[in-house]
């Protein structure tokens, strides 16, 4: 079917429609923007238009029946639950409406269009505006009008980063917003989370007196399903304990647990690090369990430090007066541990130094080469 004849179709019927009303009603309206979908339709998928049906004096109910059969032959229905891309054509105080190309009228209520408090809809959205919305009530929910959101999906992007701050197990910054008989409410993402009292690094003589104040948090449960937020201010204290090490520093622990993959040492106050298996010896080890066990005293290095996490790399390997004596003399390595530190201090400072004139002679002769130039 050649795609003249569908548009003279629509022409006709849109002719006969005004004719019979004398004025451009709701409906033509509608029929505009099934006209706008009908042009997407695959040619090949429509049969041959019957033109001599339409006739422009028709009357007043043929021209509705005729235009609603256009509509229910090419308009888009939508669920609760899909996405839609629409254009905003009038904001008021109640909300935006927005053209979703569909057969149904679409609106976005004031309190859907952001997970932050606003008082008018203009704050986000204004006529024209494009966006993509989430369906939250769709159509034959006992109503013609689409019901559609942009909170909705603001809170699918807050959940998912919430729960990558969680595997990443890093500290965020949050202001305490409420308390109750149990703790803290905080607000991540825009998400309301909770810090039990037991969670706390220090010990308060009432929940109150920490209204109002930021401070630092990691989590440790996500669960966007029950819409559970659970943080912590005693684990990321520990972040901040260890924080105070710097790269180099021998520091006495003790092992908290045994991994597959290495211990995880207690520091004291509250902090902890990671002693990797490729880091306990220069020898290599293939079962952590056969040369630490949980409560061993110990002595590492501070290897690195991820201040924005929270996290410490440790180290005994650096520590070895003799490669693989953490296997077959750990007591001389923790005896000799300050004097073997300094030395990697030394070996650090040094290369740093060289790296530094490597980057200054470079950077001479780059200029030396550019003044030739010239």
């Amino acid at each position: 079917m050649q795609p003249t004849l569908l548009k003279s179709r629509v022409a006709a019927g849109q002719s006969a429609f005004i004719a019979s009303t004398g004025n451009v009603s709701r409906h033509a309206r509608r029929s505009h923007r099934a006209q706008q979908r009908m042009a997407t339709v695959s040619v090949a998928s429509i049969e041959e238009p019957q033109t001599a049906g339409i006739d422009s004096g028709m009357d007043k109910d043929q021209a509705y029946k005729t235009f609603e059969a256009l509509l229910d032959e090419y308009s888009v229905s939508f669920a609760t639950g899909d996405k839609v891309t629409g254009t905003v054509f009038r904001v008021d105080q109640k909300g935006a409406y927005v053209d979703v190309g569909g057969k149904s009228t679409a609106f976005c209520p004031t309190n859907e269009l952001s997970m932050a408090n606003i008082a008018r809809a203009t704050e986000v959205v204004g006529p024209d505006t494009v966006r993509e919305f989430a369906v939250i009530r769709g159509e034959g929910a006992g109503s013609s009008e689409l019901t559609l959101s942009l909170k909705r999906l603001e809170m699918g992007v807050a959940w998912q980063r919430l729960r990558q701050v969680m595997e990443e197990d890093a500290s965020v910054k949050a202001t305490v917003a409420g308390v109750n008989r149990g703790g803290l409410l905080i607000d991540i993402e825009n998400i309301r989370g909770f810090c039990p009292g037991s969670q706390l690094a220090r010990r308060v003589a009432t929940f109150e007196e920490l209204l109002g104040k930021e401070m630092d948090f990691k989590v440790t449960e996500v669960d966007e399903e029950k819409g559970r937020l659970m943080v912590s201010n005693k684990r990321a204290g520990a972040a901040e304990a260890a924080a105070a090490f710097k790269v180099g520093d021998v520091v006495t622990g003790s092992v908290m647990s045994v991994k597959p993959y290495g211990a995880f040492i207690d520091l004291g106050g509250g902090a902890s690090g990671l002693l990797h298996i490729s880091q306990i010896s220069h020898d290599r080890i293939l079962n952590v369990e056969k040369v630490l066990a949980d409560g061993d005293k110990i002595k590492v290095m501070v290897l690195s430090q991820d201040k924005e996490r929270g996290r410490v790399a440790l180290c005994t390997k650096k520590l070895e007066p003799t490669p693989g004596d953490m296997l077959r003399d750990p007591a001389l390595v923790y005896e000799k541990a300050e004097e073997m530190a300094a030395l990697f201090k030394e070996r650090v400072a040094a290369a740093e130094a060289a790296a530094r004139e490597g980057a200054a002679a470079a950077a001479a002769a780059a200029s030396a080469g550019a003044q030739a130039a010239e």
